[in-house]
């Protein structure tokens, strides 16, 4: 057994935005399945605020939250997936600080898909036009009515990839005994020493991250004349 201690593996922006996210889209199919249209509106706009604080995040936040943390290339993650079913002492230290190389390329499948769903979510126009994305206005109608149907398709592509994540949460906490969800609520998880925690990003990367998602929700809430 890899003998570990607790370290910080998660910023607290990092585990916020994940919440957040989880919270917004579950909402968001909420809304859609009632018809909420307003609702939808706001959560889908907020959604991509979330997301573009994200990929600013994504380059200027914590280490482990940094693309170039957990986006590797194909010979770590076969690597990593020959061991995946190694036999060892359930609840050892994961050397992998942050995502393993497989599930980094899922968070980034993720975190694709979902920039796709709100792209096409804000370009959609409904049948009757009266319930539209707020960049509706800079696609003819056949255009809109087509983002609405990827922005349909692409939802359901989203439900298999969380189903495939919530599988691999299942299966690191049955298996492995680490439970992912709670280092995403409390920001620790076990390592391997000498390994350190994250290195948190800076004060200003994270104000101007917030920046960023506070003008891109209200500029769409602005331009759907919401606000």
């Amino acid at each position: 057994m890899a003998a570990g201690r607790e370290v910080r593996v998660w910023d607290l922006p990092t585990r916020l935005f994940h919440w957040l996210l989880v919270l917004g889209v579950g909402l968001g199919w909420w809304t859609a399945s009632t018809h909420r249209t307003d609702l939808h509106l706001i959560l889908g706009e907020g959604v991509a605020g979330l997301l573009v604080f994200r990929l600013w995040w994504g380059f200027f936040g914590g280490s482990t939250a940094r693309f170039r943390d957990f986006i590797v290339g194909p010979k770590r993650v076969i690597a990593y997936g020959r061991t995946l079913f190694r036999v060892g002492t359930k609840g050892e230290a994961d050397p992998h600080l942050g995502h393993n190389p497989m599930g980094g390329w899922s968070v980034a499948a993720l975190l694709l898909l979902l920039l796709f769903l709100v792209g096409c979510g804000l370009f959609a126009v409904d049948t009757d036009g009266l319930a539209s994305g707020p960049l509706s206005n800079l696609v003819d109608y056949d255009h809109g009515r087509l983002a609405s149907h990827l922005h349909t398709l692409a939802f359901t592509g989203l439900e298999a990839l969380v189903f495939v994540h919530l599988a691999a949460i299942a299966f690191y906490q049955l298996v492995k005994g680490a439970s992912l969800i709670r280092a995403m609520i409390t920001g620790k998880t076990l390592a391997e020493p000498p390994r350190m925690g994250l290195k948190p990003g800076s004060r200003i990367s994270l104000v101007i991250g917030a920046l960023l998602f506070s003008a891109v929700w209200v500029g769409l809430l602005r331009l759907s004349a919401i606000i």
